[in-house]
C-alpha cells in the first residue's frame, strides 16, 4: 500500500513542480511521477537535515522542500529528454 501512496505523492509533487517552473516541460507523465517520488524522498531528507520534517500541523516547509527538489530535477532532466527525443 505504501508503494501506491508513493506513486500518488510523486504524481502530486511532480505536477506541482512542473507548475512552478516557467515554460513547458515536454517530459512524459511517468517521468514526472518518477522525479516527483525522488524529489519527495530527497525533500524529506533535506527537511530532516534542517530539523523541520515534523512540525505541528501541516508540514508546509517539508512540502516546499519536496516540490523544490522535484522542480530542480525536472529542470535538469527536461533539456536532456528534449535532446534525446528531438
Amino acid at each position: 500500500m505504501s508503494f501506491l501512496w508513493a506513486i500518488i505523492a510523486g504524481l502530486i509533487i511532480g505536477l506541482l513542480a512542473k507548475l512552478v517552473l516557467p515554460g513547458r516541460q515536454p517530459i512524459p507523465l511517468w517521468l514526472t511521477v518518477l522525479l516527483g517520488i525522488v524529489g519527495g524522498v530527497a525533500g524529506n531528507a533535506l527537511a530532516s537535515a534542517f530539523g523541520v520534517a515534523d512540525t505541528s500541523g501541516i508540514d508546509w516547509i517539508r512540502h516546499v522542500f519536496q516540490v523544490g527538489v522535484a522542480a530542480v530535477l525536472i529542470a535538469l532532466v527536461t533539456p536532456m529528454w528534449a535532446r534525446r527525443h528531438a
